[in-house]
């Protein structure tokens, strides 16, 4: 039996899955979450028109089961709309999805480049959570809002890219774009033109709205500065997402070994093959440089062997 044979013998036990981080890319999964979304929103607008419906009939019937509600009360009535919202954009917004994407690529990407696949997904979602809280407070407390009585709603990825631009930015500020061009475009530049962007975009809107985008600002601040000193705000959520997925698996304490481990690397008692890093000085460099930017922590194992060897080397 060869060796294409004896894989395709358990490939029906690999089974495609969704994850927070890990073996999917994260920031597709975003992409993906979000197109669903505003496409669902689309065909349900699309069919309410088709029967001549009108647009206020629409967001009555359909829109408002997923934008955020200002109000506590109303909110208690449709409490998943604390994460809905942040997934969800209106077909009139068509432009602003294509914004928020794009700027969540630009700084998702590099976000993840840096900290591996885990970190994305929380932060978007602290960020959209701050968001919330910023604009249901703001209707609370700024005066004129809450003495009239405005009942608004808040929909769309704002809050969230917010806090993901702004940790990627904290995390290495150094870091730059476009380095085809003189020296490149520093991180915080970018930032800066995107925050005057975003907060243009609402700017002839109340300050709940503002609020909100700050809040997410706030948040992608705090996840790394908190992660930075050795607390990181993502653990609880992979973990609780994996424990979830793997609730009703019932494989999942039976066989935790990858296909390829248990087809191809089966050695009974002799010594498993181990890659060993190639170490050169300009890859010692790239290390150190990594170090002095975002820290040790975010090295990966090869990385970190690296160093090890280089040190062991030296010490001979």
């Amino acid at each position: 039996m060869g060796e294409s044979d004896r894989y395709q013998e358990y490939k029906h036990l690999k089974k495609k899955r969704f994850l927070l981080g890990g073996d999917n890319n994260a920031l597709t999964a975003l992409f993906i979450l979000n197109t669903i979304f505003f496409l669902l929103l689309l065909t349900m607008q699309v069919v309410y028109f088709f029967y001549q419906q009108t647009a206020e009939s629409y967001n009555s019937g359909i829109l408002q089961w997923f934008e955020l509600p200002s109000n506590l009360t109303r909110l208690s009535d449709r409490p998943w709309t604390f994460l809905t919202y942040m997934f969800s954009d209106n077909s009139s917004g068509l432009m602003r999805i294509i914004s928020n994407m794009l700027w969540l690529w630009a700084f998702g990407f590099s976000l993840q480049r840096m900290t591996g696949n885990d970190k994305i997904i929380p932060i978007y979602i602290y960020g959209g959570i701050a968001g919330a809280v910023f604009f249901i407070g703001a209707h609370y407390a700024i005066p004129y809002l809450h003495n009239n009585g405005f009942q608004d709603s808040m929909i769309g990825a704002n809050a969230a890219v917010m806090a993901v631009a702004t940790a990627t930015t904290v995390l290495d500020p150094d870091q730059r774009f476009f380095t085809h061009i003189r020296k490149g475009i520093p991180i915080w530049v970018l930032l800066t033109v995107y925050i005057i962007i975003d907060f243009a975009g609402v700017s002839s809107m109340n300050a709940a709205y503002a609020l909100s985008h700050l809040g997410g600002l706030i948040a992608g601040f705090l996840f790394i500065y908190f992660l930075k000193k050795g607390k990181d705000g993502s653990v609880w959520m992979n973990k609780g997402y994996h424990w979830i997925t793997n609730l009703f698996n019932p494989d999942k304490t039976k066989n935790k070994q990858s296909i390829k481990n248990k087809v191809f690397y089966n050695t009974g008692n002799r010594s498993p093959y181990s890659k060993t890093a190639m170490i050169n000085q300009n890859r010692i460099d790239e290390i150190l440089d990594k170090i002095n930017s975002i820290g040790y922590q975010f090295l990966t194992e090869e990385e970190k062997d690296v160093l090890r060897k280089a040190s062991e080397d030296n010490n001979k």
